[in-house]
């Protein structure tokens, strides 16, 4: 691998050379070139010798050594070459004037895309870590940023590009004892190490992990090191000599089993020291060993032995295959006192529940990181997102080395494609930034202005253009992965309805649009509100009660706030007169002489006017109420008025309902009448219509009513604008003999072109 300068810059210069040959001549050189999978690291390091040679990354390393440290460690996890020689064309690529087409045309469309995934991710963490947040939105950005990772990186492969190259990165400021800078190390902590934990690359996320907590917490970093260092030797023999005694025990007992050491890495020591608040002597898995057997009964075979040969804790035995825990982990734990009373840690599983321990998605973060023994102040993640992870470690990674092993040029094409099948796990969602570089998670094709409203409600509410990637664009841009977007806001205003209209593609995202409906809804009840107390307000100035307080007055008649007041005011749906018959001082009901004066003349026999008999009282005066227009056969009630007779309502009216509460000495029963020979009575009834304004609506409604010889008296219209155009609402007030025939008409105006709905009022 280490070639020697000359011959590094001779390959190079032959490898540059086959990509600006003739097409038809590349074809021929590029056979001649080696292709074998030995070879491609050779040939990655020799084109990028000459680039990478003495020039300093931004952390200080050389860019040569550091790729070489990179190269060492995906062997070290068992990378197939073409993975290792990514690793020196990343870096190459910086150097480069158009590194994806050189990189293409040298080593394939595969390595070109997995270089300007590599690059661009690179630059979108950098900015991610210069950007300076606290508290919960550190966290917050924290976890944004682990997910971008893999949402971004559309082949995974980039992911373990940048975890070796992290490693890498701390390694060298070990090696040569310098200061690592905070927010390097706090990245590598809190973004590196979890994600190397959830992919199961447990060789990487400890030594991340060890070495940023050296960074990050010197003094504990040395005392924890110290107790180890005191006993290492010591406590290694031990332990060597005890998995030898084991594996020993366990053949001659006819149990055919792996034994294995454990070691416990520095970090995960002091955090079950500090989350438990335990000392060093009650970490009882720092000797540890792990037995793995064929099959269950087996796994019970170990541990009966074992419990046999050696004393056992009582209170440190959990049976995990018999009670597997929530994401499928299954094994024996036990602890046992070895011949001189140390304690040792004891799992006990078969190798399916070993494979599946360490690759599939039982890996530890989702009980280490989620803290479900509650330690170390850790909250777990997003479970949805988690559950993809492990899903698309299941149905990917395990089987992305074996795939790299078997990368060869021919295959090129399957190989990108499989890349992009990779990725497609997190096609769902994108991850952009704010110019102050947080991490913003959105939906997939979102716009800038779901970008805003993710942001904060108020500012999507005043979102009127947005700038990506410091380019003005158009606000119903899809936006794509790792773009900055900021946002251009008014000082006051609203969404527009165009905002909802799906052919104009403004808004993708389902929270985006229901603040934009909230919106809408809130400003029509503010009208609605506004309507209403004007309507009380005029009335409390006619009847001259303007010292009332409004609170007071809802509470009064049921309402739990005087908007609530207003609103159904506002509605037409509460009548001002029950506000009416509250304020004025209570009159006693009309006596036997005045009910006698209040009769009308009229021949004997003859039904009353308006068709309404009031049963107890001969020709009592009778007014029909205007609020719920009764007519006939509708069951109806009367309410003794002071001064007008008889109100008849609907007995369903909500006003009579209220006013029969508060006075229910008011109320006396009534009947319709006979209708006059020769006369039918006509009764005004409301009919109220809801549809699509069009030009020529109210001319076809009233064509329908007179088509049934329906006589309208009174129309009221209003029109509200919206995106499908506007909506109309139509209040007619017609005439019927029978409210019981209304029904037929209802069906008719139904049935004119635009009408949404049709109701009596």
């Amino acid at each position: 691998m280490k070639t020697s300068a000359s011959a590094a810059r001779a390959n190079a210069a032959t490898i540059v050379a086959l990509t600006e040959a003739d097409p038809a001549d590349r074809l021929v050189d590029a056979a001649a070139v080696p292709s074998d999978n030995t070879a491609q690291v050779q040939r990655a390091r020799a084109f990028a010798e000459p680039l990478l040679a003495g020039q300093p990354l931004d952390t200080g390393e050389d860019a040569l050594e550091h790729a070489d440290g990179v190269a060492d460690i995906l062997e070290g996890i068992g990378a197939a070459p073409s993975m290792r020689a990514a690793a020196y064309l990343v870096y190459a690529g910086d150097y480069l004037q158009k590194p994806e087409e050189v990189v293409s045309k040298a080593f394939g469309p595969s390595h070109a895309s997995l270089v300007m995934h590599t690059r661009k991710l690179v630059q979108i963490q950098r900015a991610a870590r210069e950007a300076q947040f606290e508290g919960e939105q550190r966290v917050q950005q924290t976890e944004r940023v682990r997910k971008m990772l893999l949402a971004f990186s559309r082949d995974l492969r980039v992911v373990l590009l940048r975890l070796a190259s992290r490693l890498q990165t701390l390694r060298y400021f070990a090696a040569h004892k310098q200061p690592c800078p905070e927010a390097l190390a706090r990245e590598s902590m809190q973004v590196f190490a979890p994600l190397a934990n959830r992919l199961g690359i447990w060789q990487i996320k400890w030594e991340i992990e060890d070495l940023a907590f050296r960074f990050l917490q010197p003094a504990q970093y040395r005392m924890v090191a110290k107790l180890l260092d005191e006993k290492r030797t010591e406590r290694e023999q031990q332990v060597e000599a005890f998995r030898q005694w084991l594996a020993d025990q366990l053949h001659a007992h006819g149990i055919a089993a792996e034994v294995q050491g454990r070691p416990k890495h520095l970090y995960s020591i002091w955090k079950k020291m500090h989350g438990k608040s335990l000392g060093f002597d009650r970490v009882l898995d720092v000797r540890a060993l792990r037995v793995i057997v064929a099959d269950v009964p087996a796994c019970y075979a170990a541990l009966g032995l074992v419990h046999e040969l050696l004393t056992p804790l009582a209170d440190e035995f959990d049976d995990y295959i018999a009670r597997p825990k929530a994401n499928g982990y299954q094994s024996l734990h036990t602890v046992v006192l070895d011949d001189v009373a140390r304690p040792v840690e004891i799992q006990i599983r078969t190798r399916a529940m070993h494979d599946h321990a360490e690759h599939g998605v039982a890996a530890h973060w989702a009980y280490k990181e989620a803290g479900v023994k509650g330690y170390a102040g850790v909250v777990a993640a997003d479970s949805d997102f988690d559950a993809q992870v492990a899903e698309a470690r299941k149905s990917v990674l395990r089987q992305l080395l074996a795939w790299e092993r078997d990368f060869v040029d021919q295959d090129r094409a399957s190989d990108a494609t499989a890349a992009a099948d990779a990725g497609a796990t997190f096609d769902d969602r994108i991850y952009v930034f704010t110019p102050q570089a947080a991490v913003v998670e959105l939906t997939a094709g979102a716009t800038p202005i779901d970008f805003a409203y993710a942001v904060h409600t108020d500012l999507g509410h005043r979102c009127r253009g947005a700038k990506v990637d410091g380019a003005m664009v158009p606000l119903n841009t899809a936006l794509k992965n790792g773009q900055t977007v900021e946002v251009t806001s008014v000082k006051e205003g609203g969404p527009s309805m165009d905002w909802l209209n799906t052919d104009l593609g403004y808004l993708q995202s389902a929270r985006s649009k229901t603040k934009v409906r909230a919106w809408f809804n809130a400003r029509a009840q503010a009208e609605t509100i506004a309507r209403g107390r004007d309507a009380v307000e005029k009335l409390l100035q006619r009847i001259g009660k303007t010292a009332v307080k409004l609170d007071d007055l809802a509470a009064q008649l049921g309402f739990r706030q005087a908007d609530a007041l207003f609103e159904v005011v506002g509605k037409d749906e509460f009548s001002l007169r029950t506000i009416e018959t509250l304020l004025r001082p209570p009159e006693p009901l009309p006596s036997a002489d005045e009910l006698i004066a209040l009769r009308k003349a009229r021949p004997e026999g003859e039904p009353p006017k308006g068709g309404v008999l009031v049963v107890g009282v001969e020709s009592l005066l009778t007014t029909l109420s205007r609020c719920c227009r009764p007519a006939p056969p509708d069951a109806i009630g009367g309410y003794v008025t002071r001064g007008k007779g008889v109100a008849i309502h609907r007995s369903g009216c909500s006003n009579f309902k209220q006013m029969a509460q508060c006075s229910p000495e008011r109320v006396i029963s009534v009947a319709w009448g006979a209708p006059r020979a020769g006369k039918d009575a006509l009764y005004p009834v409301d009919v109220i219509v809801e549809a699509t304004d069009r030009q020529g609506l109210l001319r076809d409604i009233s064509e329908a009513f007179s088509k049934d010889k329906m006589n309208v008296t009174g129309v009221k219209t209003q029109s509200v604008r919206d995106s499908g155009g506007g909506t109309a609402f139509m209040t007619f007030t017609v005439e019927v003999a029978d409210a019981a025939k209304l029904a037929q008409v209802l069906r008719i105006v139904g049935q004119v072109s635009g009408v949404r709905a049709v109701r009596r009022r």
